[in-house]
């Protein structure tokens, strides 16, 4: 009876946790430096850019859409081949760490001049070459760069740990505690944008960019440098180095990869101007997204709590679908109350509508903060199961690839319809026609909405369940249990052969 008992109670016990077992890779230093590390991600103003490229640096909408365009293809170009490269290396420090430790400098060099833009093409206009020269330079270095770097953090964070119980645990603390932090510099930011704008403070807008720029692109570099310095790759990596036709060849086995590889890229179709036009120029609002957030800020911690509960209530196709398109149903609610008696120019309207959708998405930001992140992981898992080697780099080049591609068509759409609905670059708040005021609103609330929910259809077909789950983890875990021994056998013959030889 205790037997039977007993295999019962491992049957109940999680899969993953099963295989995985209890140990720990990862310490608290290493933890700390992955919150870290995370919380580098988001700790800018980068929510701000439209607005500092179009209003402050005053780059012209035109050749915004010509910059779009060009980036948008150097960057699939290059991102196939660097991935190549980075699947490539094989150092005594780890395939990704290099990478990383290499970008910190150069990045924070790059993130300084493009804040300082408005000091150097100071009184220049829309159209003025030196600078558009100068930006579109910028653009393809910064982009050369940011793509090796993206590529070794996505390997990276796969490999810190092959217990994925604890890579779970990871992601849900990492997005748990940052989101205390991350959103400060935004927060502040769109405070300070609201009070140079109202005279409250008598500094010039390019100072108040210029300053927070340099300041969080300081602060996130370091954040960003200490933990590839502190972080260390525990999966095993094929000693023998896979061919670019290898890696590719990977990706057409990968059928988790290929769902979410044609997920970016439907859900890529998504086009909007964002809220920050919305905001700024019709509301004259800045920190609308601040305010509108109070009540989901306290929501959004709590939802943390519910992941491994829904988990071992819900799949994970079903979460997925519902955590990824909550937010676009509730979009369309606030699309049709602001269409109401002009209402969308009303902050005590459109201040309690947002507010109500914000909250209510927040309910499960928890599942789709970690949720991504683990099928992107168990994609990569799922190439190495199917084909005996890892290719992170061009496993995560494939799932962006298709999202850039249209992203980059969106992108220059996006400056496009900017230009023909009147938009004025550099007019501010208060000056946009009563045309244009309306048509912001749409592109930030209807159309993303509606041009987005193509991502939906394919989620219902994503293929892994727990039964092929559990069987890939199985055999993953025997694998690389069969590599270690082969490894310490072969330490040990060369340890018997020189202790032989000196004898």
């Amino acid at each position: 009876m205790a037997e039977n008992t007993a295999v019962a109670e491992v049957k109940d016990k999680p899969v993953a946790r099963n295989l995985s077992g209890d140990r720990r890779y990862v310490g608290t230093k290493e933890t700390i430096a992955y919150v870290v590390y995370d919380i580098s991600a988001s700790f800018n103003i980068n929510k701000y850019q439209d607005i500092f490229i179009t209003d402050i640096v005053q780059i012209g909408l035109r050749f915004q859409t010509i910059v779009t365009f060009v980036i948008g293809i150097w960057d699939i170009i290059n991102d196939i081949f660097l991935a190549a490269i980075v699947d490539r290396t094989r150092t005594r420090f780890g395939k990704f760490k290099p990478w990383l430790v290499a970008y910190a400098g150069p990045g924070i060099l790059l993130s300084f001049f493009y804040w300082l833009m408005p000091v150097f093409f100071a009184n220049t206009g829309p159209y003025n070459m030196t600078k558009l020269v100068a930006y579109m330079i910028f653009n393809l270095i910064s982009n050369l760069m940011g793509s090796v770097n993206s590529i070794a953090k996505t390997g990276m964070l796969s490999t810190i740990t092959p217990n994925i119980i604890e890579r779970t645990r990871l992601i849900t603390q990492a997005n748990l505690f940052s989101g205390f932090v991350e959103k400060g510099p935004e927060i502040l930011m769109g405070l300070l944008i609201d009070m140079v704008n109202h005279g409250v403070i008598k500094i010039k807008m390019p100072t108040l960019y210029v300053t927070a720029g340099m300041f969080t692109a300081t602060m996130s570099g370091v954040m960003a440098l200490y933990f590839a310095l502190v972080a260390k790759e525990r999966v095993l990596q094929n000693t023998e180095k896979p061919s670019i036709l290898d890696g590719f060849k990977s990706i057409l086995k990968n059928k988790p990869l290929l769902i979410l590889t044609l997920d970016e890229f439907l859900g890529a179709f998504g086009l909007g101007s964002g809220l920050n036009y919305y905001y700024i120029n019709v509301l004259g609002f800045a920190s609308m997204s601040t305010v509108v957030g109070i009540p989901g800020a306290i929501v959004s911690p709590v939802s943390y709590a519910f992941v491994t509960k829904a988990r071992e209530r819900f799949s994970t196709r079903a979460l997925w679908i519902f955590s990824g398109h909550l937010s676009d149903a509730l979009m369309l609610v606030v699309f049709a109350i602001g269409s109401i008696n002009q209402n969308y120019k009303k902050l005590s309207v459109m201040i309690p509508a947002f507010m109500i959708r914000e909250t209510l998405w927040m309910t499960v930001w928890g599942i789709r903060s970690v949720i991504p992140e683990e099928l992107r992981n168990e994609s990569i898992d799922y190439g190495e199961w199917k084909n005996g080697y890892r290719t992170e780099g061009v496993t995560g080049v494939a799932k962006q690839l298709a999202k850039k591609l249209v992203g980059t068509l969106g992108g220059t759409i996006k400056a496009f319809i900017l230009s023909r609905i009147g938009y004025k670059e550099g007019a501010g708040y208060g000056n946009q026609s009563a045309k244009t005021e309306y048509l912001l609103f749409m592109m930030s609330t209807f159309l993303p909405t509606v041009t987005g929910c193509f991502g939906l259809f394919a989620k219902i077909f994503y293929p892994l369940d727990a039964k092929t789950r559990e069987v890939m983890y199985r055999e993953l875990q025997e694998r690389r249990q069969s590599v270690i021994q082969e490894m310490n056998a072969i330490n040990n013959s060369i340890v018997v052969e020189d202790n032989g030889d000196n004898n």
